[in-house]
């Protein structure tokens, strides 16, 4: 079963759904879909995703079904992506915290829609961006690749549980090559 449901049609799922910053109601759709994604690379409890939530520095944005989920009042997360800002407001930097989009609905941009929208954000007070990927996650890597970001490193079992090595990438600040 996917966190989109047992036969959930793409369309009809993205049809009902609202894109926006998500609110402290999505983060045990967050979990529960971060959980299907992520299971075998400890995925984050919904303690986690209410505390980066909450976070003022934080943005998280998504595409959620309001009281969509299994539980009466549970909000269905589809897809979410979140980007926190450092260091002083004079020389920010940027940390790209992840990108999750549910199995069902793959392949569709949403992704990209996600990594688009924190980077623009991350513009607007302009300065590097950086991020960590499964060295396995091919996709993601050439979606990350073609808007800017380079890989600087590996990061060797970044992933404990797995044991999965990740790249750590960056891309420059607006208007810097």
């Amino acid at each position: 079963m996917t966190a989109a449901g047992p036969g959930a049609n793409p369309d009809q799922l993205l049809a009902a759904a609202t894109f926006g910053r998500l609110a402290q109601g999505a983060a045990s759709g967050c979990a529960a879909l971060e959980a299907q994604i992520f299971a075998g690379d400890d995925p984050w409890p919904e303690s986690a995703f209410a505390s980066e939530l909450a976070n003022p520095g934080n943005l998280y944005l998504g595409w959620v079904i309001p009281d969509g989920g299994a539980a009466e009042g549970v909000d269905r997360v589809l897809a979410y992506g979140g980007i926190t800002r450092l260091g002083p407001e004079s020389a920010p930097e940027y940390e790209i915290h992840t990108i999750a989009v549910d199995p069902v609905l793959r392949g569709r941009g949403l992704g990209r829609e996600l990594l688009e929208a924190l980077l623009a954000a991350a513009d607007a007070a302009p300065g590097p961006v950086y991020l960590e990927v499964r060295t396995d996650n091919e996709p993601a890597i050439g979606m990350y690749s073609a808007h800017g970001f380079e890989t600087m490193g590996v990061r060797k079992r970044y992933y404990r549980q797995s044991g999965a090595d990740a790249y750590t990438m960056c891309r420059p600040a607006a208007g810097e090559s």
